[in-house]
Protein backbone atom coordinates (compact mmCIF):
# COMPACT_ATOMS: atom_id res chain seq x y z
CA UNK A 1 0.00 0.00 0.00
CA UNK A 2 1.23 3.52 -0.81
CA UNK A 3 2.34 5.52 2.20
CA UNK A 4 1.84 9.27 2.34
CA UNK A 5 5.47 9.74 1.31
CA UNK A 6 5.05 7.55 -1.75
CA UNK A 7 1.79 9.26 -2.66
CA UNK A 8 3.67 12.56 -2.49
CA UNK A 9 6.35 11.24 -4.86
CA UNK A 10 3.71 9.94 -7.27
CA UNK A 11 1.94 13.30 -7.00
CA UNK A 12 5.15 15.15 -7.81
CA UNK A 13 5.68 12.99 -10.90
CA UNK A 14 2.08 13.65 -11.93
CA UNK A 15 2.63 17.41 -11.53
CA UNK A 16 5.69 17.12 -13.78
CA UNK A 17 3.58 15.25 -16.33
CA UNK A 18 1.17 18.18 -16.45
CA UNK A 19 4.02 20.30 -17.84
CA UNK A 20 3.61 18.31 -21.05
CA UNK A 21 0.21 19.80 -21.75
CA UNK A 22 0.16 21.35 -25.20
CA UNK A 23 2.44 19.10 -27.25
CA UNK A 24 0.84 16.15 -25.44
CA UNK A 25 -2.72 15.42 -24.46
CA UNK A 26 -3.20 13.93 -20.96
CA UNK A 27 -3.69 10.37 -22.31
CA UNK A 28 -0.25 10.70 -23.94
CA UNK A 29 1.66 11.72 -20.81
CA UNK A 30 2.61 8.11 -20.13
CA UNK A 31 4.67 8.01 -23.34
CA UNK A 32 7.14 10.38 -21.69
CA UNK A 33 6.74 9.88 -17.97
CA UNK A 34 6.95 6.09 -17.62
CA UNK A 35 10.33 5.78 -19.41
CA UNK A 36 11.50 8.97 -17.69
CA UNK A 37 10.75 7.48 -14.27
CA UNK A 38 12.57 4.25 -15.21
CA UNK A 39 15.53 6.32 -16.41
CA UNK A 40 15.64 8.33 -13.20
CA UNK A 41 15.43 5.12 -11.13
CA UNK A 42 18.37 3.64 -13.08
CA UNK A 43 20.25 6.91 -12.61
CA UNK A 44 19.80 6.73 -8.83
CA UNK A 45 20.60 3.00 -8.61
CA UNK A 46 23.86 3.37 -10.56
CA UNK A 47 25.04 6.66 -9.04
CA UNK A 48 27.42 5.10 -6.43
CA UNK A 49 29.36 3.08 -9.01
CA UNK A 50 29.13 5.45 -11.99
CA UNK A 51 32.67 6.91 -11.87
CA UNK A 52 34.27 3.52 -11.20
CA UNK A 53 32.44 1.96 -14.15
CA UNK A 54 33.59 4.71 -16.51
CA UNK A 55 37.22 4.32 -15.41
CA UNK A 56 37.11 0.55 -15.72
CA UNK A 57 35.46 0.72 -19.14
CA UNK A 58 38.21 3.06 -20.37
CA UNK A 59 40.86 0.72 -18.98
CA UNK A 60 39.30 -2.38 -20.52
CA UNK A 61 38.90 -0.68 -23.89
CA UNK A 62 42.51 0.54 -23.91
CA UNK A 63 43.71 -2.97 -23.01
CA UNK A 64 41.85 -4.46 -25.98
CA UNK A 65 39.56 -6.59 -23.84
CA UNK A 66 37.20 -8.72 -25.97
CA UNK A 67 33.82 -7.02 -26.34
CA UNK A 68 31.91 -10.07 -25.09
CA UNK A 69 33.83 -10.02 -21.78
CA UNK A 70 33.23 -6.37 -20.95
CA UNK A 71 29.61 -6.65 -19.67
CA UNK A 72 30.56 -9.28 -17.10
CA UNK A 73 33.57 -7.30 -15.87
CA UNK A 74 31.66 -4.01 -15.59
CA UNK A 75 28.80 -5.75 -13.81
CA UNK A 76 31.22 -6.77 -11.05
CA UNK A 77 32.14 -3.10 -10.56
CA UNK A 78 28.48 -2.24 -9.93
CA UNK A 79 28.24 -5.10 -7.42
CA UNK A 80 30.57 -8.04 -6.79
CA UNK A 81 27.61 -10.41 -6.38
CA UNK A 82 25.55 -8.98 -9.21
CA UNK A 83 24.65 -11.37 -12.07
CA UNK A 84 22.49 -9.31 -14.47
CA UNK A 85 24.39 -6.58 -16.36
CA UNK A 86 23.20 -3.09 -15.42
CA UNK A 87 25.63 -0.22 -15.90
CA UNK A 88 26.18 2.94 -17.93
CA UNK A 89 29.45 3.87 -19.66
CA UNK A 90 28.43 7.31 -20.90
CA UNK A 91 29.76 10.41 -19.10
CA UNK A 92 26.23 11.52 -18.28
CA UNK A 93 23.87 11.52 -15.31
CA UNK A 94 20.71 13.61 -14.87
CA UNK A 95 22.80 16.24 -13.13
CA UNK A 96 25.42 16.36 -15.87
CA UNK A 97 22.81 16.52 -18.62
CA UNK A 98 21.66 19.82 -17.18
CA UNK A 99 25.18 21.26 -17.52
CA UNK A 100 24.90 21.37 -21.32
CA UNK A 101 21.36 22.57 -21.99
CA UNK A 102 22.05 23.38 -25.66
CA UNK A 103 22.79 19.72 -26.42
CA UNK A 104 20.46 18.02 -24.00
CA UNK A 105 18.65 15.96 -26.68
CA UNK A 106 21.73 14.30 -28.26
CA UNK A 107 23.34 13.95 -24.84
CA UNK A 108 20.25 12.22 -23.47
CA UNK A 109 20.31 9.81 -26.42
CA UNK A 110 23.99 9.19 -25.74
CA UNK A 111 23.20 8.57 -22.08
CA UNK A 112 20.61 5.93 -22.95
CA UNK A 113 22.91 4.31 -25.51
CA UNK A 114 25.55 4.00 -22.78
CA UNK A 115 23.46 1.52 -20.81
CA UNK A 116 23.98 -2.22 -20.85
CA UNK A 117 22.12 -4.17 -23.53
CA UNK A 118 18.96 -5.16 -21.63
CA UNK A 119 18.49 -1.64 -20.29
CA UNK A 120 18.78 -0.24 -23.83
CA UNK A 121 16.15 -2.70 -25.00
CA UNK A 122 13.80 -1.46 -22.29
CA UNK A 123 13.96 2.08 -23.69
CA UNK A 124 13.59 0.74 -27.22
CA UNK A 125 10.31 -0.91 -26.20
CA UNK A 126 9.18 2.37 -24.64
CA UNK A 127 9.98 4.00 -28.03
CA UNK A 128 11.52 6.76 -25.96
CA UNK A 129 13.73 8.06 -28.77
CA UNK A 130 10.64 9.35 -30.59
CA UNK A 131 9.53 11.22 -27.48
CA UNK A 132 12.98 12.81 -26.97
CA UNK A 133 12.74 14.32 -30.45
CA UNK A 134 9.23 15.60 -29.81
CA UNK A 135 10.11 17.02 -26.39
CA UNK A 136 13.14 18.81 -27.80
CA UNK A 137 11.20 20.24 -30.74
CA UNK A 138 8.51 21.57 -28.37
CA UNK A 139 11.07 23.04 -25.93
CA UNK A 140 9.93 20.76 -23.08
CA UNK A 141 12.87 18.39 -22.72
CA UNK A 142 15.17 20.49 -20.54
CA UNK A 143 12.44 21.38 -18.07
CA UNK A 144 11.24 17.77 -17.71
CA UNK A 145 14.77 16.48 -17.13
CA UNK A 146 15.43 19.26 -14.61
CA UNK A 147 12.26 18.54 -12.66
CA UNK A 148 12.88 14.78 -12.68
CA UNK A 149 16.44 15.28 -11.43
CA UNK A 150 14.93 16.62 -8.19
CA UNK A 151 12.87 13.45 -7.63
CA UNK A 152 14.78 11.18 -5.26
CA UNK A 153 14.28 7.57 -6.35
CA UNK A 154 17.39 6.15 -4.67
CA UNK A 155 16.94 2.55 -3.44
CA UNK A 156 17.88 3.60 0.11
CA UNK A 157 14.85 5.88 0.05
CA UNK A 158 12.40 3.74 -1.92
CA UNK A 159 12.56 -0.06 -1.97
CA UNK A 160 11.81 -2.09 -5.09
CA UNK A 161 8.45 -3.11 -3.64
CA UNK A 162 7.58 0.53 -2.93
CA UNK A 163 8.74 1.51 -6.41
CA UNK A 164 6.32 -1.06 -7.79
CA UNK A 165 3.48 0.59 -5.91
CA UNK A 166 4.47 3.99 -7.31
CA UNK A 167 4.57 2.64 -10.87
CA UNK A 168 1.18 1.01 -10.50
CA UNK A 169 -0.31 4.21 -9.08
CA UNK A 170 1.02 6.15 -12.07
CA UNK A 171 -0.19 3.52 -14.55
CA UNK A 172 -3.63 3.68 -12.94
CA UNK A 173 -3.79 7.46 -13.30
CA UNK A 174 -2.53 7.36 -16.86
CA UNK A 175 -5.14 4.70 -17.68
CA UNK A 176 -7.84 6.95 -16.25
CA UNK A 177 -6.72 9.71 -18.58
CA UNK A 178 -6.86 7.31 -21.53
CA UNK A 179 -10.29 6.03 -20.40
CA UNK A 180 -8.89 2.52 -19.92
CA UNK A 181 -9.70 0.11 -17.14
CA UNK A 182 -7.34 0.38 -14.16
CA UNK A 183 -6.48 -3.32 -14.33
CA UNK A 184 -5.60 -3.34 -18.01
CA UNK A 185 -1.85 -3.58 -17.26
CA UNK A 186 -1.68 -4.58 -13.60
CA UNK A 187 -3.66 -6.23 -10.83
CA UNK A 188 -3.96 -4.26 -7.56
CA UNK A 189 -1.50 -5.54 -4.96
CA UNK A 190 -4.26 -6.04 -2.40
CA UNK A 191 -5.97 -8.50 -4.77
CA UNK A 192 -2.68 -10.26 -5.50
CA UNK A 193 -1.90 -10.57 -1.81
CA UNK A 194 -5.22 -12.35 -1.26
CA UNK A 195 -4.45 -14.66 -4.21
CA UNK A 196 -1.00 -15.54 -2.90
CA UNK A 197 -2.31 -16.38 0.57
CA UNK A 198 -4.98 -18.61 -0.97
CA UNK A 199 -2.41 -20.40 -3.12
CA UNK A 200 0.51 -20.81 -0.74
CA UNK A 201 -1.35 -21.45 2.52
CA UNK A 202 -0.91 -25.12 3.30
CA UNK A 203 1.87 -25.54 0.74
CA UNK A 204 4.56 -26.84 3.05
CA UNK A 205 7.37 -27.42 0.52
CA UNK A 206 7.55 -23.81 -0.65
CA UNK A 207 8.42 -22.78 2.89
CA UNK A 208 11.24 -25.31 3.31
CA UNK A 209 14.78 -23.94 3.05
CA UNK A 210 16.59 -25.20 -0.04
CA UNK A 211 13.51 -26.56 -1.84
CA UNK A 212 13.35 -25.16 -5.39
CA UNK A 213 10.00 -23.99 -6.75
CA UNK A 214 9.11 -22.33 -10.06
CA UNK A 215 6.21 -19.88 -10.43
CA UNK A 216 4.77 -18.63 -13.71
CA UNK A 217 2.62 -15.70 -14.82
CA UNK A 218 1.73 -15.91 -18.54
CA UNK A 219 0.10 -12.46 -18.62
CA UNK A 220 2.33 -10.60 -16.19
CA UNK A 221 1.63 -6.93 -16.96
CA UNK A 222 4.01 -4.85 -14.85
CA UNK A 223 5.01 -7.91 -12.82
CA UNK A 224 3.19 -7.49 -9.51
CA UNK A 225 1.82 -11.03 -9.36
CA UNK A 226 5.20 -12.71 -8.95
CA UNK A 227 6.73 -9.87 -6.94
CA UNK A 228 4.05 -10.31 -4.27
CA UNK A 229 4.38 -14.10 -4.51
CA UNK A 230 8.07 -13.78 -3.72
CA UNK A 231 7.34 -11.32 -0.91
CA UNK A 232 4.73 -13.66 0.61
CA UNK A 233 6.99 -16.72 0.49
CA UNK A 234 10.15 -14.97 1.71
CA UNK A 235 8.26 -13.49 4.66
CA UNK A 236 8.23 -17.04 6.09
CA UNK A 237 11.24 -18.51 4.30
CA UNK A 238 14.17 -16.15 3.80
CA UNK A 239 16.11 -18.97 2.14
CA UNK A 240 13.40 -19.75 -0.40
CA UNK A 241 14.85 -20.90 -3.73
CA UNK A 242 12.47 -19.55 -6.36
CA UNK A 243 12.45 -19.43 -10.14
CA UNK A 244 10.11 -16.68 -11.42
CA UNK A 245 8.94 -16.81 -15.04
CA UNK A 246 6.85 -14.25 -16.86
CA UNK A 247 5.43 -13.40 -20.28
CA UNK A 248 3.79 -10.16 -21.45
CA UNK A 249 2.60 -8.99 -24.86
CA UNK A 250 2.39 -5.21 -24.22
CA UNK A 251 5.72 -3.46 -24.91
CA UNK A 252 5.25 -0.81 -22.24
CA UNK A 253 4.25 -3.27 -19.51
CA UNK A 254 7.11 -5.58 -20.49
CA UNK A 255 9.55 -2.67 -20.21
CA UNK A 256 8.36 -1.70 -16.72
CA UNK A 257 8.47 -5.31 -15.50
CA UNK A 258 11.88 -5.97 -17.06
CA UNK A 259 13.28 -2.79 -15.49
CA UNK A 260 12.09 -3.95 -12.07
CA UNK A 261 13.65 -7.39 -12.59
CA UNK A 262 16.91 -5.85 -13.78
CA UNK A 263 17.22 -3.61 -10.73
CA UNK A 264 16.46 -6.57 -8.43
CA UNK A 265 19.11 -8.65 -10.28
CA UNK A 266 16.55 -11.25 -11.34
CA UNK A 267 17.16 -13.35 -14.46
CA UNK A 268 15.83 -11.12 -17.27
CA UNK A 269 15.84 -14.09 -19.62
CA UNK A 270 12.87 -15.33 -17.60
CA UNK A 271 10.53 -12.68 -19.01
CA UNK A 272 9.46 -13.19 -22.61
CA UNK A 273 7.86 -10.54 -24.81
CA UNK A 274 4.98 -12.15 -26.67
CA UNK A 275 1.37 -13.27 -26.49
CA UNK A 276 0.60 -16.57 -24.77
CA UNK A 277 -2.90 -16.43 -26.30
CA UNK A 278 -1.32 -16.37 -29.78
CA UNK A 279 -1.49 -13.20 -31.85
CA UNK A 280 -0.34 -15.00 -34.99
CA UNK A 281 3.23 -13.68 -34.65
CA UNK A 282 4.44 -14.65 -31.17
CA UNK A 283 3.94 -17.71 -29.03
CA UNK A 284 4.25 -19.26 -25.60
CA UNK A 285 7.73 -18.34 -24.41
CA UNK A 286 8.14 -21.51 -22.32
CA UNK A 287 6.48 -24.26 -24.38
CA UNK A 288 8.46 -27.14 -22.87
CA UNK A 289 8.48 -26.06 -19.22
CA UNK A 290 6.19 -27.06 -16.39
CA UNK A 291 5.82 -25.01 -13.23
CA UNK A 292 4.91 -25.74 -9.63
CA UNK A 293 2.53 -22.75 -9.44
CA UNK A 294 0.85 -20.42 -11.90
CA UNK A 295 -0.89 -17.12 -11.14
CA UNK A 296 -2.47 -14.98 -13.83
CA UNK A 297 -4.99 -12.26 -14.50
CA UNK A 298 -5.56 -12.86 -18.22
CA UNK A 299 -7.40 -10.28 -20.37
CA UNK A 300 -10.69 -12.19 -20.34
CA UNK A 301 -12.68 -9.24 -19.00
CA UNK A 302 -12.93 -7.44 -22.33
CA UNK A 303 -13.75 -8.33 -25.92
CA UNK A 304 -11.43 -10.77 -27.66
CA UNK A 305 -9.16 -8.86 -30.04
CA UNK A 306 -6.72 -11.59 -30.93
CA UNK A 307 -6.07 -12.53 -34.56
CA UNK A 308 -6.21 -16.15 -33.45
CA UNK A 309 -9.94 -15.64 -32.86
CA UNK A 310 -10.61 -14.82 -36.51
CA UNK A 311 -12.40 -17.30 -38.72
CA UNK A 312 -9.25 -17.70 -40.80
CA UNK A 313 -7.17 -18.88 -37.84
CA UNK A 314 -9.86 -20.74 -35.94
CA UNK A 315 -8.71 -24.25 -36.95
CA UNK A 316 -5.18 -23.61 -35.60
CA UNK A 317 -6.58 -22.24 -32.37
CA UNK A 318 -8.80 -25.29 -31.91
CA UNK A 319 -5.83 -27.51 -32.63
CA UNK A 320 -3.95 -25.72 -29.82
CA UNK A 321 -6.86 -26.33 -27.45
CA UNK A 322 -6.83 -30.04 -28.29
CA UNK A 323 -3.07 -30.13 -27.72
CA UNK A 324 -3.08 -28.42 -24.34
CA UNK A 325 -5.72 -30.82 -23.01
CA UNK A 326 -3.08 -33.55 -23.16
CA UNK A 327 -0.84 -31.89 -20.56
CA UNK A 328 -1.03 -29.71 -17.46
CA UNK A 329 0.27 -26.50 -19.03
CA UNK A 330 -2.86 -24.47 -19.87
CA UNK A 331 -5.75 -26.89 -19.95
CA UNK A 332 -7.38 -26.02 -16.63
CA UNK A 333 -9.31 -22.76 -16.75
CA UNK A 334 -8.73 -22.07 -20.46
CA UNK A 335 -11.60 -19.90 -21.63
CA UNK A 336 -13.51 -21.54 -24.49
CA UNK A 337 -15.40 -18.33 -25.29
CA UNK A 338 -12.14 -16.84 -26.51
CA UNK A 339 -12.57 -18.92 -29.68
CA UNK A 340 -14.61 -17.30 -32.42
CA UNK A 341 -17.86 -19.12 -33.05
Amino acid sequence: MLTENHKAIAGTIWDIANRLRGPYRPPQYRLVMLPMVVLRRFDCVLEPSKDDVIREHARLTAAGTPERAIPRLLTKIVGPDRKQPLYNVSPYTFEQLLGDSENIAPNLVSYINGFSETARRIFDKFKFGEQIEKLDASNRLLNIVKLMSDVDLHPDKISNLEMGYIFEHLVMRFNEQANEEAGAHFTPREVIRLMTHLIYTGEEDVYKAGVYREIYDPTCGTGGMLSVSEETIRAQNLKANLGLYRQEYNDESWAICCADMLIKDEETGNIVLGDTLRDGKTKDGFPDKQFHYMLANPPFGGPAKYPCCSARQKPAHRQRRRAVRKGPRHGVGFQPQMVAQ
